[in-house]
Protein backbone atom coordinates (compact mmCIF):
# COMPACT_ATOMS: atom_id res chain seq x y z
CA UNK A 1 0.00 0.00 0.00
CA UNK A 2 2.64 2.43 0.57
CA UNK A 3 4.05 2.30 -3.17
CA UNK A 4 0.88 2.99 -4.47
CA UNK A 5 0.38 5.98 -1.83
CA UNK A 6 3.39 7.13 -3.24
CA UNK A 7 2.03 6.87 -6.79
CA UNK A 8 -1.31 8.42 -6.31
CA UNK A 9 0.34 11.68 -4.07
CA UNK A 10 -1.37 11.86 -0.44
CA UNK A 11 -2.45 8.35 -0.99
CA UNK A 12 -5.58 9.26 1.65
CA UNK A 13 -8.45 7.42 -0.41
CA UNK A 14 -6.94 4.50 0.55
CA UNK A 15 -7.85 5.54 4.14
CA UNK A 16 -11.31 5.82 3.85
CA UNK A 17 -13.56 3.15 4.52
CA UNK A 18 -14.97 1.04 1.56
CA UNK A 19 -17.89 -1.07 3.59
CA UNK A 20 -18.43 -2.66 -0.08
CA UNK A 21 -15.08 -4.51 0.72
CA UNK A 22 -15.84 -4.83 4.83
CA UNK A 23 -17.56 -7.75 6.53
CA UNK A 24 -19.42 -5.16 8.84
CA UNK A 25 -16.93 -4.85 11.43
CA UNK A 26 -17.73 -1.61 12.88
CA UNK A 27 -21.08 -2.36 13.04
CA UNK A 28 -19.77 -5.92 15.35
CA UNK A 29 -16.83 -5.50 17.12
CA UNK A 30 -17.65 -1.65 18.96
CA UNK A 31 -20.12 -1.36 21.34
CA UNK A 32 -22.17 1.58 21.91
CA UNK A 33 -24.31 3.24 24.43
CA UNK A 34 -27.56 4.84 24.53
CA UNK A 35 -26.83 8.44 23.98
CA UNK A 36 -27.19 11.23 22.08
CA UNK A 37 -25.60 9.26 19.52
CA UNK A 38 -27.73 5.83 19.80
CA UNK A 39 -30.76 5.17 20.37
CA UNK A 40 -29.84 1.40 22.31
CA UNK A 41 -27.32 -0.03 24.05
CA UNK A 42 -24.83 -2.94 22.12
CA UNK A 43 -21.90 -4.71 23.36
CA UNK A 44 -18.46 -5.29 21.93
CA UNK A 45 -19.05 -8.25 19.24
CA UNK A 46 -22.87 -8.38 19.42
CA UNK A 47 -23.85 -7.36 15.57
CA UNK A 48 -26.15 -4.58 15.40
CA UNK A 49 -29.70 -4.93 14.86
CA UNK A 50 -29.62 -3.35 12.09
CA UNK A 51 -26.94 -4.91 9.82
CA UNK A 52 -28.01 -7.11 7.24
CA UNK A 53 -26.63 -10.67 6.14
CA UNK A 54 -24.79 -8.84 3.36
CA UNK A 55 -22.97 -7.01 5.70
CA UNK A 56 -25.13 -3.75 4.94
CA UNK A 57 -27.15 -1.60 7.28
CA UNK A 58 -30.29 -2.10 7.03
CA UNK A 59 -31.39 1.63 7.51
CA UNK A 60 -28.16 3.52 5.99
CA UNK A 61 -30.27 6.16 4.50
CA UNK A 62 -32.07 6.57 7.50
CA UNK A 63 -29.83 6.41 10.19
CA UNK A 64 -29.78 10.24 11.71
CA UNK A 65 -33.85 9.99 11.28
CA UNK A 66 -33.31 6.51 13.21
CA UNK A 67 -31.10 8.12 16.09
CA UNK A 68 -27.80 6.48 15.03
CA UNK A 69 -25.80 9.78 14.53
CA UNK A 70 -22.82 8.62 15.84
CA UNK A 71 -22.94 5.91 12.88
CA UNK A 72 -22.90 8.75 10.45
CA UNK A 73 -20.07 10.40 12.46
CA UNK A 74 -17.82 7.33 11.71
CA UNK A 75 -15.11 6.46 9.93
CA UNK A 76 -12.62 3.59 10.32
CA UNK A 77 -9.70 4.73 8.03
CA UNK A 78 -10.05 2.16 6.05
CA UNK A 79 -9.07 -0.38 8.51
CA UNK A 80 -12.18 -2.48 8.08
CA UNK A 81 -11.93 -3.47 4.15
CA UNK A 82 -7.75 -3.68 5.66
CA UNK A 83 -8.68 -6.20 8.02
CA UNK A 84 -11.34 -8.15 6.06
CA UNK A 85 -9.61 -8.57 2.86
CA UNK A 86 -5.89 -8.76 3.69
CA UNK A 87 -5.21 -9.65 7.52
CA UNK A 88 -7.89 -12.33 7.58
CA UNK A 89 -7.73 -13.01 3.76
CA UNK A 90 -11.08 -12.19 2.66
CA UNK A 91 -13.26 -14.62 5.45
CA UNK A 92 -16.09 -13.52 6.49
CA UNK A 93 -16.46 -13.61 10.79
CA UNK A 94 -19.47 -15.19 10.30
CA UNK A 95 -17.81 -18.31 8.57
CA UNK A 96 -15.05 -18.29 9.75
CA UNK A 97 -12.98 -21.28 12.32
CA UNK A 98 -13.36 -21.27 15.99
CA UNK A 99 -12.25 -18.16 17.53
CA UNK A 100 -11.69 -16.61 14.19
CA UNK A 101 -14.61 -13.81 14.38
CA UNK A 102 -13.29 -12.59 18.18
CA UNK A 103 -10.03 -12.31 16.92
CA UNK A 104 -11.04 -10.24 13.66
CA UNK A 105 -12.91 -7.91 16.74
CA UNK A 106 -9.43 -7.73 18.98
CA UNK A 107 -7.88 -6.61 15.88
CA UNK A 108 -9.83 -4.16 13.90
CA UNK A 109 -9.73 -1.72 16.36
CA UNK A 110 -6.20 -1.80 16.72
CA UNK A 111 -5.82 -1.47 12.70
CA UNK A 112 -7.92 1.89 13.15
CA UNK A 113 -6.10 3.36 15.47
CA UNK A 114 -2.84 2.77 12.90
CA UNK A 115 -4.84 3.93 9.91
CA UNK A 116 -5.83 6.80 11.70
CA UNK A 117 -1.77 7.58 12.59
CA UNK A 118 -1.39 6.51 8.60
CA UNK A 119 -3.76 9.21 7.46
CA UNK A 120 -1.74 12.17 9.91
CA UNK A 121 1.60 10.88 8.80
CA UNK A 122 0.54 11.24 5.37
CA UNK A 123 -1.10 14.51 5.52
CA UNK A 124 2.60 15.61 7.36
CA UNK A 125 4.12 15.02 3.84
CA UNK A 126 2.09 17.25 1.63
CA UNK A 127 3.02 20.50 4.30
CA UNK A 128 5.69 22.18 2.80
CA UNK A 129 6.42 24.19 6.25
CA UNK A 130 7.23 20.60 7.85
CA UNK A 131 9.54 19.65 4.90
CA UNK A 132 12.30 19.22 8.23
CA UNK A 133 11.08 16.29 9.52
CA UNK A 134 9.44 15.08 5.98
CA UNK A 135 12.32 12.01 6.11
CA UNK A 136 11.65 11.03 9.88
CA UNK A 137 7.66 10.93 8.36
CA UNK A 138 8.97 9.16 5.80
CA UNK A 139 10.49 6.48 8.06
CA UNK A 140 7.34 6.20 10.56
CA UNK A 141 4.88 6.08 7.59
CA UNK A 142 6.77 3.08 6.32
CA UNK A 143 6.87 1.33 9.86
CA UNK A 144 3.30 1.89 10.48
CA UNK A 145 2.13 0.75 6.91
CA UNK A 146 4.26 -2.39 8.35
CA UNK A 147 2.98 -3.12 11.72
CA UNK A 148 -0.69 -2.89 9.19
CA UNK A 149 0.22 -5.75 7.88
CA UNK A 150 1.08 -8.09 10.45
CA UNK A 151 -0.71 -11.17 11.60
CA UNK A 152 -3.46 -11.58 13.55
CA UNK A 153 -1.49 -12.37 16.62
CA UNK A 154 1.29 -9.71 16.23
CA UNK A 155 -1.94 -7.06 15.85
CA UNK A 156 -3.43 -8.45 18.93
CA UNK A 157 -0.63 -8.12 21.04
CA UNK A 158 0.93 -4.50 19.99
CA UNK A 159 0.98 -1.59 22.43
CA UNK A 160 -0.48 0.70 20.11
CA UNK A 161 -0.42 3.10 22.71
CA UNK A 162 3.82 3.64 22.86
CA UNK A 163 3.45 3.80 19.15
CA UNK A 164 1.12 6.76 19.04
CA UNK A 165 3.52 8.22 21.20
CA UNK A 166 6.29 7.94 18.87
CA UNK A 167 4.14 9.25 15.94
CA UNK A 168 2.77 12.22 18.01
CA UNK A 169 5.92 13.24 18.70
CA UNK A 170 6.52 13.79 14.96
CA UNK A 171 2.79 15.52 15.00
CA UNK A 172 3.93 18.20 17.16
CA UNK A 173 7.09 18.98 15.54
CA UNK A 174 4.88 19.15 12.17
CA UNK A 175 2.11 21.75 14.40
CA UNK A 176 5.15 23.87 15.47
CA UNK A 177 6.39 23.89 11.88
CA UNK A 178 3.22 24.78 10.46
CA UNK A 179 1.79 27.48 12.90
CA UNK A 180 5.17 29.46 13.28
CA UNK A 181 4.40 30.40 9.64
CA UNK A 182 1.13 31.95 10.49
CA UNK A 183 1.35 35.46 11.71
CA UNK A 184 0.23 37.19 14.50
CA UNK A 185 -0.33 36.06 18.09
CA UNK A 186 -0.98 32.60 18.39
CA UNK A 187 -3.40 30.94 20.82
CA UNK A 188 -2.40 27.87 22.44
CA UNK A 189 -6.16 25.90 23.67
CA UNK A 190 -4.72 22.60 23.42
CA UNK A 191 -6.89 20.34 25.24
CA UNK A 192 -8.62 23.16 26.72
CA UNK A 193 -12.61 23.09 28.07
CA UNK A 194 -14.19 24.99 24.97
CA UNK A 195 -17.70 23.46 25.25
CA UNK A 196 -20.20 25.88 24.73
CA UNK A 197 -17.86 28.86 24.46
CA UNK A 198 -18.87 31.64 22.14
CA UNK A 199 -16.48 32.08 19.86
CA UNK A 200 -18.12 33.18 17.03
CA UNK A 201 -15.65 35.64 14.53
CA UNK A 202 -12.92 34.24 16.87
CA UNK A 203 -8.99 34.98 15.12
CA UNK A 204 -8.03 31.63 16.00
CA UNK A 205 -5.20 31.58 13.15
CA UNK A 206 -2.48 29.55 13.88
CA UNK A 207 -3.81 28.62 17.02
CA UNK A 208 -3.13 25.16 18.69
CA UNK A 209 -6.54 23.03 19.27
CA UNK A 210 -5.29 19.55 19.72
CA UNK A 211 -7.72 17.71 21.71
CA UNK A 212 -9.78 20.49 22.26
CA UNK A 213 -13.46 20.13 23.98
CA UNK A 214 -15.39 22.60 21.20
CA UNK A 215 -18.68 20.23 21.48
CA UNK A 216 -21.64 22.60 20.62
CA UNK A 217 -19.13 25.82 20.65
CA UNK A 218 -20.03 28.46 18.53
CA UNK A 219 -17.43 29.35 16.05
CA UNK A 220 -19.46 30.99 13.58
CA UNK A 221 -17.47 33.27 10.96
CA UNK A 222 -14.57 32.37 12.86
CA UNK A 223 -10.78 32.63 11.12
CA UNK A 224 -9.14 28.89 11.89
CA UNK A 225 -6.99 29.04 8.89
CA UNK A 226 -3.95 27.76 9.54
CA UNK A 227 -4.74 25.83 13.08
CA UNK A 228 -4.18 22.59 14.23
CA UNK A 229 -7.47 20.42 15.06
CA UNK A 230 -5.71 17.11 15.47
CA UNK A 231 -8.42 15.37 17.82
CA UNK A 232 -10.28 18.49 18.25
CA UNK A 233 -13.90 17.73 19.79
CA UNK A 234 -16.09 19.33 17.25
CA UNK A 235 -19.46 17.45 18.11
CA UNK A 236 -22.58 20.10 17.60
CA UNK A 237 -20.11 23.15 16.68
CA UNK A 238 -21.19 25.56 14.72
CA UNK A 239 -18.76 26.14 11.64
CA UNK A 240 -21.28 28.15 9.76
CA UNK A 241 -19.38 30.87 7.59
CA UNK A 242 -16.34 29.47 9.32
CA UNK A 243 -12.41 29.45 7.21
CA UNK A 244 -10.72 26.24 8.15
CA UNK A 245 -8.52 26.77 4.80
CA UNK A 246 -5.02 25.35 5.59
CA UNK A 247 -6.61 24.25 9.20
CA UNK A 248 -4.66 20.93 8.99
CA UNK A 249 -4.83 17.15 10.90
CA UNK A 250 -8.53 17.69 10.94
CA UNK A 251 -10.72 14.36 9.74
CA UNK A 252 -13.97 13.76 8.06
CA UNK A 253 -15.43 12.82 10.96
CA UNK A 254 -14.69 15.69 13.13
CA UNK A 255 -16.45 17.71 10.34
CA UNK A 256 -19.28 15.59 9.81
CA UNK A 257 -19.68 15.82 13.63
CA UNK A 258 -20.33 19.47 13.33
CA UNK A 259 -22.43 21.56 11.71
CA UNK A 260 -21.90 24.28 8.71
CA UNK A 261 -22.69 26.08 5.87
CA UNK A 262 -22.12 26.49 2.12
CA UNK A 263 -20.22 29.47 3.48
CA UNK A 264 -17.83 27.20 5.19
CA UNK A 265 -13.91 27.40 3.80
CA UNK A 266 -12.90 23.60 3.96
CA UNK A 267 -9.27 22.00 3.76
CA UNK A 268 -8.60 19.58 0.91
CA UNK A 269 -9.47 16.84 0.60
CA UNK A 270 -12.10 17.14 3.06
CA UNK A 271 -16.00 17.55 1.99
CA UNK A 272 -19.24 19.60 2.82
CA UNK A 273 -21.04 17.04 4.96
CA UNK A 274 -24.33 15.94 3.59
CA UNK A 275 -26.43 17.43 6.28
CA UNK A 276 -24.97 20.79 6.30
CA UNK A 277 -27.50 23.42 4.62
CA UNK A 278 -26.93 26.53 3.36
CA UNK A 279 -28.44 28.39 6.19
CA UNK A 280 -27.47 26.12 9.05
Amino acid sequence: MLNAMRERGTGRAELRGDCERCFGLCCVALPFTRSADFPVDKDAGTPCGNLREDSRCGIHARLRPEGFTGCTVYDCFGAGQKVSQVTFGGQDWRTGPPGHARRMFEVFPVVRHLHELLWYLTEALTLPAARPVHADVRRMLAETERLTAAAPEELAALDVAAHRQRVNALLLRTSELMRAGVRGKKKNRRNADLMGARLKGADLRGADLRGAYLIAADLTGADLRGADLIGADLRGADLTDADLTGAFFLTQPQLTAARGSAGTKLPEPLSRPAHWTADA
